[in-house]
């Protein structure tokens, strides 16, 4: 059967990742120290700054941000990712969409999107980002890509891509920056890109791909999956048993201006 390649908003976003809250606390990587300061550069203070990470998972970009001083509000419709999360002392979670956050009106100085914006239903979330943001206020998408140059990660994707039970677009953000253009009310999209890598040994390699909502978790798939992956290691390990798995950690910054300015 093909992958499905219908919109991801439309694939039951809020309840997928209830079965892999777990997987995904202990083995989503973290992100790269510069792109986290990127995110707040410019704005003043941190520790006067209030952000809402939506999309937020069990909140490893939540903490993160939170480490540098700003007051972070977790924004996740699923229960279970938010049981999941370690408490941070900055990090308030917060039962919310994309499209329906339940935060007020012009309140936060930075939204974030860290591997969640392609959940979304775009025009509607980037109309509600635009109503809880501040004048000037601070858009911000990270996402993690395969950094297909380096050749164990590349071999790696070919696997979890064979296996995948949707489509999975890698490096394509290109809708998701169309829609912040023709939104009136945001700036130019700004560009950085910052190289990361994540070290594991094989039970985290397993756990990191199970984290993914794409990947079997099941029946015969899964378990092809499995041998798969454990020939993959074997082939790629260091001698001390762990593989590096490669990003290009992708920020695409814009803020919030009078509409009547960014036509």
């Amino acid at each position: 059967m093909a992958p499905n390649v219908l919109p991801l908003h439309t694939l039951n976003p809020l309840g997928r990742f209830s079965d892999r809250a777990q997987d995904y606390a202990r083995y989503r990587p973290g992100y790269p120290e510069g792109a986290i300061a990127a995110i707040l550069a410019d704005l003043g203070d941190p520790q006067l700054l209030v952000v809402a990470d939506i999309g937020a998972g069990t909140g490893i970009s939540s903490r993160l941000l939170g480490d540098l001083g700003p007051r972070v509000i977790a924004v996740e419709p699923n229960a279970a990712m938010r049981e999941a999360a370690e408490p941070h002392p900055q990090v308030v979670f917060h039962p919310g969409t994309g499209e329906q956050t339940r935060l007020a009106d012009a309140c936060i100085h930075i939204v974030t999107c860290c591997q969640s914006f392609h959940w979304f239903n775009a025009p509607l979330a980037l109309a509600e980002f635009d109503r809880i943001l501040l004048p000037g206020g601070r858009l911000a998408l990270l996402w993690h890509d395969w950094d297909l140059e380096d050749s164990g990660t590349a071999a790696y994707y070919q696997i979890i891509h064979a296996v995948a039970t949707r489509a999975i677009d890698h490096r394509d953000h290109t809708q998701a920056l169309a829609a912040i253009e023709q939104q009136a009310g945001f700036s130019r999209v700004r560009h950085l890109s910052f190289d990361y890598g994540q070290t594991l040994a094989l039970p985290e390699v397993v756990g990191r791909s199970l984290s993914s909502s794409y990947i079997p978790k099941q029946g015969r798939a899964h378990l092809q999956f499995l041998d798969t992956i454990a020939a993959w290691h074997r082939a790629w390990a260091a001698i001390d048993g762990t593989v590096t798995l490669k990003y290009i950690t992708n920020l695409y910054l814009s803020e919030k201006v009078d509409a009547e300015l960014a036509e």
